[in-house]
């Protein structure tokens, strides 16, 4: 990891960042900035880094179509609610670039939601252990799903996972026989 952004400031340094050291210093100090090793960015540098891997996990809309066209890294993970724009991401996609979108990326905490809701109903009280290998396994059959029928369709993973949305969305419909 070369790059770390928060509210408490961004820092880099192009050898990789010591994550462990630079987590204490900012439990610490309360910021980034100043650490070790490691020298300011503004997040619009951060985000145009010579990278392979880009993870927006911030606030929304943070890529968008005046920075796309900047942006280096060849896989993006939207660890965000909406971090790319719609006209970010047809630039992007365009480009090559492959976007693992936050419908997907981003829902652990909802699967885990999920989890706990019916471990309430059950009156059943699950450890870490078990929920971590449930949610594992839905993630990855989730991404292999969604990673399939990008390839199968010819389409962006996003478009993949909307679909896969809409149909169970509509099938649980179909099922409850509201149609």
């Amino acid at each position: 990891m070369i790059a770390v952004s928060s509210v408490d400031g961004e820092v880099y340094n192009s050898d990789g960042l010591n994550i462990p050291r630079l987590f204490e210093y900012q439990d610490k100090t309360g910021m980034f900035e100043g650490f070790p090793g490691a020298e300011p960015i503004s997040n619009n540098e951060l985000l145009e880094l010579e990278c392979e891997v880009l993870i927006p996990a911030p606030i929304d809309n943070v890529i968008t179509d005046e920075n796309a066209k900047n942006i280096k890294a060849q896989l993006i993970l939207e660890a965000a609610n909406h971090p790319i724009t719609p006209e970010a991401d047809r630039i992007l996609s365009e480009g090559g670039v492959t976007i693992l979108p936050d419908i997907l990326v981003n829902a652990g905490g909802v699967i885990v939601s999920y989890f706990e809701w019916t471990q309430n109903l059950q009156e059943f009280l699950w450890e870490e252990s078990p929920v971590n290998e449930e949610l594992k396994k839905t993630i990855l059959q989730a991404c292999n799903e969604v990673w399939t029928r990008s390839i199968r369709e010819k389409t962006t993973h996003r478009q993949a996972s909307f679909e896969i949305g809409v149909q169970r969305v509509a099938r649980a419909v179909e099922l409850r026989g509201f149609v």
